[in-house]
Formats: structure tokens, sequence, C-alpha cells
């Protein structure tokens, strides 16, 4: 049997399919009554499952084809993130932000609104201008930004509207980051101080256990770029794990030292095991100007989350217009949890995080562990309807469904 990553989602699947060419695709979607996509595994919810056919796509042939004119690159949705920086780079150019891991595929990222950090930086789903999907038919259909009023809600879509075979991504000239660490920030001034800190690079994050009242703060500043004025008391000496038990080899390297985008922007290097290895995941996005409710929340429950948590990363996010995004229409704050592998102890604690955040308008990432109802998900969601349309469109038998879609779009 099939499991995700973590090994917490145990797939329904039939069997697992890996075809080696596009046609080979096409015939097999339009020849099973249920078929989904599976990235790298690396969602921590039933978001990828099916009754029917699992697919991966790593056996496609893979193809990166960079457009200087255009500044684009179009990649083969098998591929991971490790596996197009470097390219890109020698082209020189840049994605303008990346997730903490690069291990994770394209696709799968896209697809469920994952995201890096960055006060003007959107989600990663916002760097595709265009993409190729098999439909049920087995039919190829292309989605272009510029030409398609549907673009938005085509692009994190759950799986549900086919099998994306490549995607467009908008890239800029390669840029060069210096990654530096700050011990032992108090949470009350990360509370107080929360745009300036924030706001202090290109790229900013905050690790913390909530019960001890402090954070290490990762600020990865573009050398091309000015920083803010923000600057911590402690920057560390050595090398620094976001998980502060945990061997730093496997990060990315720190202590100011400058390079290219690809080697800074991760926390995490594509050779290594990223985080802990052995974990489960929660993460929940509210709006920005919610972030000091949301902080003071988490630290009313911190002795009742320390017990399960391993570190929770804090990050901003920019506003997006697609509509199945995390971020759609608003500026957010994301809240991430990295707990312990024990599913039984951890879903109480989820629940009860959920309990202090949902209020303030939380919207759970579709690739991770939660415990809402799904109908208070999907009011967050002000085109959810339109996407269900949409859904029902292009896949009007529920080929593409599995039971995450349909509690969550009806």
């Amino acid at each position: 049997m099939a499991t995700n990553w973590a090994g917490n989602v145990a797939f329904q699947a039939v069997r697992v399919d890996r075809p080696q060419s596009i046609d080979e695709l096409r015939t097999l979607v339009a020849a099973q009554p249920r078929i989904r996509a599976l990235g790298t595994g690396h969602s921590f919810s039933a978001v990828a499952d099916t009754t029917g056919v699992l697919v991966r796509l790593d056996g496609l042939p893979p193809v990166i084809e960079v457009d200087p004119a255009a500044a684009t690159v179009t990649v083969s949705a098998g591929l991971r993130y490790a596996d197009i920086v470097e390219p890109l780079h020698r082209a020189g150019f840049a994605l303008a932000n990346l997730a903490s891991l690069p291990h994770i595929s394209v696709a799968g990222s896209v697809a469920t609104g994952t995201h890096g950090s960055g006060d003007a930086s959107r989600c990663l789903s916002d760097a595709v201008v265009g993409l190729t999907l098999v439909t049920a038919t087995g039919e190829l259909v292309r989605f272009e930004r510029a030409s398609s009023e549907e673009f938005p809600g085509v692009v994190v879509a759950l799986g549900a509207l086919g099998i994306v075979t490549a995607l467009t991504l908008r890239v800029e000239p390669a840029f060069e980051v210096a990654q530096t660490v700050y011990l032992d920030v108090s949470l009350d001034e990360l509370a107080t101080d929360f745009s300036a800190i924030f706001g202090s690079a290109y790229s900013v994050s905050a690790f913390t256990a909530y019960e001890g009242g402090v954070a290490n703060v990762y600020q990865k500043a573009r050398l091309d770029q000015g920083r803010g004025a923000w600057v911590g008391e402690r920057p560390a000496a050595a090398a620094t794990h976001p998980i502060p038990t945990v061997d730093p080899a496997a990060c990315t390297e720190q202590l100011g030292v400058p390079g290219p985008w690809h080697q800074r922007l991760p926390h995490f290097r594509p050779d290594h095991t990223p985080s802990a290895g052995a974990e489960l995941q929660s993460e929940f996005f509210v709006d920005r100007s919610d972030a000091p409710a949301a902080l003071a929340a988490l630290r009313s429950v911190a002795g009742a989350v320390a017990p399960v948590l391993q570190i929770s990363e804090i990050r901003t996010v920019c506003a997006d217009d697609l509509w199945l995004s995390p971020s759609y229409g608003r500026d957010s704050v994301a809240f991430h949890f990295t707990w312990i592998d024990d599913l039984p102890a951890v879903l109480p604690v989820v629940s009860l995080v959920e309990s202090v955040l949902l209020p303030l308008g939380a919207r759970p990432h579709w690739g991770k562990v939660s415990t809402a109802p799904p109908a208070q998900v999907a009011a967050r969601y002000p085109r959810l309807p339109d996407f269900a349309a949409l859904a029902r469109r292009l896949d009007p038998y529920g080929k593409f469904r599995n039971a995450f879609v349909d509690e969550m779009i009806g």
C-alpha cells in the first residue's frame, strides 16, 4: 500500500502507475473512471488520494525550457524544484520565491498553494502564467493567464480539474542572498515590531516553540536590495537548525555568507533529509493585520501545544488572486507547525490550535493536517462556488474527485 512521505496517509488507490510519455498518460486518463496525480507525497492530508489509479509524473520526459524574451521557464510537472533551479540559475534566471523544501514537486506545490516567505512574495503558484493539463477525456488543454478569465481558478486546483503535464513559470534575473539567523528574539518584540522584523529582508521566518517566549529569526537578504532597519541583538555564531535539537548539516548556508538565490531561500539543502524527517505538519493562514492577535492566541495554549510540537514557523505571504489560494485576496501570515510523528497525540492539539485561530479567519493549508469542518473551511473562499462550477464543467463525471475534494466543494 502506497503512503505519503510522512506515512500518516495510506492511499486507497488500486495501483500507482508511472507513464513514460504524454500519450501514455492521456490513454490512461481516458480509460480510468477514477484517477489522480501524486507528486512527491509531501502533503500530510488526503488531498492526493483516490479509490482509482494514482499517477506519478516523474516518469514523463523532463522538460526545462527557458524563454529569455518572455522571462519564463516551462517545466514538466513531474520535476521537483531541486531539479529546475540549477539549470535555471545557469541560464541567468531565478524564481522570485521558493519553499522551505526544494524536495517538493512543482505541480504538487502549485496545486496546493504552497509558499515561501516574504512581505512582497506571493505563493509559488502565483509564478504560473500557463499550464497544460489532461482532461477527463484524455484531451490536452492549455490555459494562459493572459487569455483565460478562469485562469485564477485553474492553478490552485487540488487536482480536481485534470492532471497537469507542464507549467510555465515567471522568472527574473538571478540574484544573490545572504542568510543571517538572530537568536532569542522575544515574542513580545515580534508582536510589537512585527512589520519591522518581517520587512527587514527579502524573506524572513521566525521559529518558535511559543512556551519559551522567544524565537529565532531567519533573515534572508537580497544583495541587490536594501535591508530594513531591524537587526537582532544576537546573531548566531554557528549554523543553526530551525529545530534546535537537530544537526544543522541539512540547512542552507547561514552566517551572512552570500550565495545564489536557490542555495539560500530554502531552509534545507536538496541532498539532505529536510526538517526533522519524522514529523507531521499543519499550517494556518490569517490576515496579516491579525498577526499579533494570532500570536497571542497561540501563546495562550503553548503549554498544551508543547508536548507534541517540534517547532513552529511564522512567515508572511503577499496576497494573490488565485481562487483557492490560502492567501487569496489578503496579505497573510502563515503559522506552520512541525509536530512529532504521533497522529493520535497530535490531532487533539491541532483541534486546540484551530479553536483559537479559526475565529480569526484562519485558512488551513490544503496539504497539511487539519481537523476543521470542511464547510467551515469552504466558507473562507469567496470564489469556491466558481471553482466548483469550473470543476463540474471540466470533469462532469468526477473522474478527478476524491473524498477530500467532495467534502470541500460538494
